[in-house]
Protein backbone atom coordinates (compact mmCIF):
# COMPACT_ATOMS: atom_id res chain seq x y z
CA UNK A 1 0.00 0.00 0.00
CA UNK A 2 2.86 2.36 0.83
CA UNK A 3 4.31 1.84 -2.63
CA UNK A 4 0.99 2.76 -4.18
CA UNK A 5 0.71 5.89 -2.04
CA UNK A 6 4.19 6.96 -3.16
CA UNK A 7 3.18 6.45 -6.78
CA UNK A 8 0.00 8.48 -6.27
CA UNK A 9 2.08 11.35 -4.84
CA UNK A 10 4.56 11.11 -7.72
CA UNK A 11 1.73 11.38 -10.24
CA UNK A 12 0.30 14.35 -8.34
CA UNK A 13 3.70 16.04 -8.64
CA UNK A 14 3.71 15.50 -12.42
CA UNK A 15 0.26 17.05 -12.72
CA UNK A 16 1.20 19.93 -10.41
CA UNK A 17 4.32 20.74 -12.41
CA UNK A 18 2.38 20.56 -15.68
CA UNK A 19 -0.87 22.27 -14.73
CA UNK A 20 -0.27 24.54 -11.73
CA UNK A 21 2.43 27.21 -12.02
CA UNK A 22 4.01 27.98 -8.64
CA UNK A 23 2.38 31.41 -8.49
CA UNK A 24 -1.06 29.82 -8.78
CA UNK A 25 -0.88 27.02 -6.21
CA UNK A 26 -1.30 29.26 -3.11
CA UNK A 27 1.27 27.20 -1.23
CA UNK A 28 1.97 30.17 1.02
CA UNK A 29 -1.45 29.51 2.60
CA UNK A 30 -0.55 25.89 3.36
CA UNK A 31 2.74 27.11 4.87
CA UNK A 32 0.93 29.58 7.12
CA UNK A 33 -1.54 26.89 8.16
CA UNK A 34 1.30 24.52 9.10
CA UNK A 35 3.06 27.22 11.11
CA UNK A 36 -0.22 28.02 12.86
CA UNK A 37 -0.44 24.29 13.77
CA UNK A 38 -3.78 23.79 12.05
CA UNK A 39 -4.77 20.20 11.19
CA UNK A 40 -3.19 19.23 7.85
CA UNK A 41 -6.50 18.41 6.18
CA UNK A 42 -6.70 21.10 3.51
CA UNK A 43 -7.74 20.00 0.05
CA UNK A 44 -4.77 19.27 -2.21
CA UNK A 45 -3.67 21.95 -4.73
CA UNK A 46 -5.13 19.90 -7.59
CA UNK A 47 -8.42 19.54 -5.72
CA UNK A 48 -8.39 23.27 -5.02
CA UNK A 49 -7.99 23.98 -8.72
CA UNK A 50 -10.84 21.54 -9.45
CA UNK A 51 -13.15 23.48 -7.11
CA UNK A 52 -12.02 26.71 -8.77
CA UNK A 53 -12.79 25.37 -12.25
CA UNK A 54 -16.16 23.90 -11.23
CA UNK A 55 -17.21 27.26 -9.77
CA UNK A 56 -16.04 29.02 -12.95
CA UNK A 57 -17.82 26.54 -15.20
CA UNK A 58 -21.01 27.08 -13.20
CA UNK A 59 -20.52 30.85 -13.44
CA UNK A 60 -20.99 31.07 -9.68
CA UNK A 61 -21.79 34.48 -8.20
CA UNK A 62 -22.71 33.36 -4.67
CA UNK A 63 -20.73 30.57 -3.00
CA UNK A 64 -21.31 28.88 0.36
CA UNK A 65 -18.55 26.88 2.02
CA UNK A 66 -19.14 24.88 5.20
CA UNK A 67 -15.79 24.27 6.88
CA UNK A 68 -13.11 26.96 6.45
CA UNK A 69 -10.05 25.69 8.35
CA UNK A 70 -7.27 28.11 7.24
CA UNK A 71 -9.04 29.32 4.11
CA UNK A 72 -7.09 27.40 1.46
CA UNK A 73 -10.14 26.09 -0.42
CA UNK A 74 -11.89 29.39 0.33
CA UNK A 75 -9.24 31.27 -1.63
CA UNK A 76 -9.44 28.88 -4.58
CA UNK A 77 -13.22 29.31 -4.70
CA UNK A 78 -13.24 33.09 -4.16
CA UNK A 79 -10.79 33.57 -7.03
CA UNK A 80 -13.40 32.02 -9.34
CA UNK A 81 -15.96 34.72 -8.52
CA UNK A 82 -16.71 37.71 -10.74
CA UNK A 83 -16.07 41.23 -9.44
CA UNK A 84 -19.44 41.48 -7.71
CA UNK A 85 -19.41 37.89 -6.42
CA UNK A 86 -19.52 36.89 -2.76
CA UNK A 87 -18.48 33.83 -0.76
CA UNK A 88 -19.61 32.96 2.76
CA UNK A 89 -17.53 30.39 4.61
CA UNK A 90 -18.65 28.93 7.95
CA UNK A 91 -16.11 27.97 10.63
CA UNK A 92 -16.81 26.74 14.16
CA UNK A 93 -13.30 27.28 15.53
CA UNK A 94 -12.51 30.97 16.25
CA UNK A 95 -8.74 30.40 15.97
CA UNK A 96 -9.07 28.70 12.57
CA UNK A 97 -11.31 31.58 11.47
CA UNK A 98 -8.67 34.12 12.56
CA UNK A 99 -5.98 32.34 10.51
CA UNK A 100 -8.34 32.10 7.54
CA UNK A 101 -9.19 35.81 7.66
CA UNK A 102 -5.49 36.66 7.63
CA UNK A 103 -4.87 34.36 4.65
CA UNK A 104 -7.86 35.77 2.79
CA UNK A 105 -6.60 39.32 3.38
CA UNK A 106 -3.12 38.36 2.14
CA UNK A 107 -4.78 37.06 -1.03
CA UNK A 108 -6.59 40.39 -1.43
CA UNK A 109 -10.01 38.74 -1.19
CA UNK A 110 -11.40 40.21 2.03
CA UNK A 111 -14.14 42.00 0.07
CA UNK A 112 -15.23 38.81 -1.65
CA UNK A 113 -14.96 36.20 1.14
CA UNK A 114 -16.65 36.54 4.53
CA UNK A 115 -15.80 34.16 7.38
CA UNK A 116 -18.82 33.44 9.60
CA UNK A 117 -17.78 32.13 13.03
CA UNK A 118 -19.93 29.66 14.95
CA UNK A 119 -21.32 26.15 14.67
CA UNK A 120 -22.77 25.82 11.18
CA UNK A 121 -25.93 24.26 12.57
CA UNK A 122 -26.52 27.59 14.34
CA UNK A 123 -25.32 29.97 11.62
CA UNK A 124 -27.03 28.26 8.67
CA UNK A 125 -30.57 29.26 9.79
CA UNK A 126 -29.39 32.87 10.14
CA UNK A 127 -27.88 32.73 6.65
CA UNK A 128 -31.12 31.24 5.31
CA UNK A 129 -33.19 34.08 6.77
CA UNK A 130 -30.97 36.56 4.95
CA UNK A 131 -29.96 34.76 1.75
CA UNK A 132 -32.35 31.94 0.91
CA UNK A 133 -32.14 30.39 -2.55
CA UNK A 134 -29.20 32.51 -3.75
CA UNK A 135 -26.21 30.17 -3.64
CA UNK A 136 -25.19 28.67 -6.98
CA UNK A 137 -22.18 26.74 -5.60
CA UNK A 138 -21.99 24.98 -2.22
CA UNK A 139 -18.94 23.16 -0.86
CA UNK A 140 -19.32 20.85 2.16
CA UNK A 141 -16.04 20.12 3.93
CA UNK A 142 -16.70 20.09 7.67
CA UNK A 143 -17.55 17.46 10.30
CA UNK A 144 -18.93 14.42 8.52
CA UNK A 145 -21.33 13.61 11.35
CA UNK A 146 -23.33 16.69 10.39
CA UNK A 147 -23.38 16.11 6.63
CA UNK A 148 -27.06 15.02 6.72
CA UNK A 149 -28.01 18.33 8.37
CA UNK A 150 -25.78 20.28 6.01
CA UNK A 151 -27.48 18.66 3.04
CA UNK A 152 -30.90 19.74 4.30
CA UNK A 153 -29.73 23.34 4.62
CA UNK A 154 -27.85 23.24 1.32
CA UNK A 155 -31.05 22.19 -0.41
CA UNK A 156 -32.88 25.15 1.13
CA UNK A 157 -30.13 27.64 0.36
CA UNK A 158 -29.35 26.51 -3.19
CA UNK A 159 -30.66 28.30 -6.25
CA UNK A 160 -31.94 26.21 -9.17
CA UNK A 161 -28.95 25.02 -11.17
CA UNK A 162 -26.62 25.13 -8.18
CA UNK A 163 -23.66 22.78 -7.87
CA UNK A 164 -23.04 20.99 -4.56
CA UNK A 165 -19.70 19.32 -3.77
CA UNK A 166 -19.32 17.20 -0.63
CA UNK A 167 -15.73 16.23 0.18
CA UNK A 168 -14.18 13.28 2.04
CA UNK A 169 -17.01 10.81 1.49
CA UNK A 170 -15.01 7.63 0.80
CA UNK A 171 -13.35 7.44 4.23
CA UNK A 172 -10.63 5.14 2.83
CA UNK A 173 -13.36 2.74 1.69
CA UNK A 174 -15.15 2.57 5.05
CA UNK A 175 -18.27 4.12 3.53
CA UNK A 176 -19.01 0.58 2.24
CA UNK A 177 -18.81 -0.89 5.76
CA UNK A 178 -22.39 -1.08 7.02
CA UNK A 179 -21.09 -2.27 10.40
CA UNK A 180 -18.90 0.79 10.94
CA UNK A 181 -19.18 2.41 14.38
CA UNK A 182 -17.28 5.52 13.24
CA UNK A 183 -19.63 8.50 13.52
CA UNK A 184 -17.97 10.18 10.53
CA UNK A 185 -18.63 7.14 8.35
CA UNK A 186 -22.18 6.87 9.64
CA UNK A 187 -22.71 10.56 8.86
CA UNK A 188 -21.63 10.05 5.25
CA UNK A 189 -23.81 6.95 4.94
CA UNK A 190 -26.86 8.86 6.19
CA UNK A 191 -25.97 11.74 3.88
CA UNK A 192 -25.98 9.34 0.93
CA UNK A 193 -29.34 7.92 1.97
CA UNK A 194 -30.87 11.39 2.17
CA UNK A 195 -29.30 12.36 -1.15
CA UNK A 196 -30.80 9.29 -2.84
CA UNK A 197 -34.24 10.37 -1.58
CA UNK A 198 -33.90 14.04 -2.58
CA UNK A 199 -35.79 14.59 -5.87
CA UNK A 200 -34.27 18.04 -6.44
CA UNK A 201 -30.68 16.83 -6.70
CA UNK A 202 -28.94 14.73 -9.35
CA UNK A 203 -25.63 13.40 -8.06
CA UNK A 204 -22.66 11.17 -8.70
CA UNK A 205 -19.52 10.19 -6.78
CA UNK A 206 -15.85 10.26 -7.76
CA UNK A 207 -13.21 8.22 -5.93
CA UNK A 208 -9.76 9.83 -5.85
CA UNK A 209 -6.17 8.90 -5.06
CA UNK A 210 -3.22 11.24 -4.72
CA UNK A 211 -1.00 13.02 -2.21
CA UNK A 212 -3.95 13.06 0.22
CA UNK A 213 -4.40 9.28 0.00
CA UNK A 214 -7.59 7.44 -0.96
CA UNK A 215 -10.79 9.45 -0.76
CA UNK A 216 -13.43 11.00 -2.98
CA UNK A 217 -16.30 13.47 -3.30
CA UNK A 218 -19.95 13.77 -4.23
CA UNK A 219 -20.91 16.09 -7.07
CA UNK A 220 -24.54 17.20 -7.20
CA UNK A 221 -26.72 19.41 -9.41
CA UNK A 222 -29.82 21.12 -8.03
CA UNK A 223 -32.72 20.96 -10.50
Amino acid sequence: MKRLENKWSDVDTVFLNSLLPAEEDHNYVLKVNREAELPQIDVSPLQGKLLHLLAKIRGAKRILEIGTLGGYSTIWLAKALPAAGKLYTLEANPYFAEVARSNIATAGLENKAEVVVGNAIDTLPELYNELKNVFDFIFLDADKQSYPDYLKWATKLAAPGAVIVADNVVREGEVANVQSTDERVQGVQQFLKLLSEEPRIEATAVQTVGSKGYDGFILGYVK
